[in-house]
């Protein structure tokens, strides 16, 4: 008799082949830290520029962008290991995975989308860059190519992406596959799918080291600066890090960057009506 009743699954969509080769057994050198943030101010200005441009700005846009300034504050953890060396990344790209419609295995079907340069470009680009038209169309021919492979032949195929294009540095676009994927991190927002907090794995193929997972703004009981108790409206930031090369002195540059930023985007970016 078998150890375990199983059944194979027959049906897998692209990103769950893509899970399938992207890990193994664990052992990786991940860390994960949480950072609650006030969401008062973040949810005020996010209704002025709506209204003042006529552009959705989400809480994925404010944390794409204030990521974007934390490593351009801190380039030590906008990096690549290659070869075991340490190699800095010359530009701020940040990617965004956006949850739509369910796949047909029952999870969530994601779309990718990078923003090159996402440090000097403004809010209104990086929301402009994220709209669902713009999907990374790169990224959608190679995860249709991904769709076709057997889920066993996914992992060699990609370690062998990864070896070309990152640790051998090769530009793979006249295959199919857009340059530096996902950039020097990502943001998922899981809050849209309903979660206060989530942590995630890294992303192996692309090798990037800092993925961050805002959760959903919720209301708890907070304490004012002048000792009341009161009702406030805050949200969880989860982030993943490769502890290779990015410690605590890092990660805490990056939070305090986060939290600045979504805790007062009038003093980061510019004003957005009264």
């Amino acid at each position: 008799m078998a150890h375990l009743e199983l059944m194979p699954k027959k049906s897998l969509s692209s990103f769950r082949k893509l899970s399938l080769g992207s890990w193994g057994a664990p052992y990786d050198p991940t860390v994960y830290g949480s950072l609650t943030v006030r969401m008062e101010r973040a949810l005020t200005y996010m209704d002025a520029f709506r209204r003042s441009t006529g552009l959705e700005l989400t809480v994925t846009h404010l944390v794409l962008k204030a990521l974007a300034q934390a490593l351009r504050r801190c380039p030590d953890a906008n990096a690549v290991v290659r070869l075991g060396r340490i190699y800095l990344r010359q530009r701020v790209s940040v990617s965004a995975l956006v949850a739509g419609p369910v796949a047909p295995d029952g999870g969530a079907r994601w779309r990718l989308a990078r923003v090159e340069d996402a440090d000097h470009k403004s809010l209104e680009e990086v929301v402009r860059e994220l709209a669902p038209a713009r999907g990374d169309v790169g990224a959608g021919r190679a995860a249709r190519v991904l769709m076709s492979l057997p889920a066993p032949l996914a992992r060699g195929v990609l370690r062998g992406v990864s070896f070309l294009a990152a640790t051998l540095n090769l530009d793979l676009e006249r295959f199919g596959l857009p340059r530096d994927v996902m950039g020097g991190a990502v943001v998922v927002d899981v809050g849209a799918l309903g979660l206060d907090a989530a942590y995630l794995p890294l992303i192996p193929f692309a090798r990037v080291p800092v993925v961050i997972a805002p959760g959903a703004v919720r209301e708890v009981p907070v304490v004012e600066e002048d000792g009341r108790v009161g009702v406030g409206r805050v949200m969880s930031l989860n982030a993943s890090i490769d502890h290779r090369f990015i410690d605590g002195y890092h990660a805490g540059v990056l939070a305090r960057t986060l939290q600045a930023v979504l805790e007062d985007p009038e003093a980061a970016f510019a004003p957005r009506g009264p």
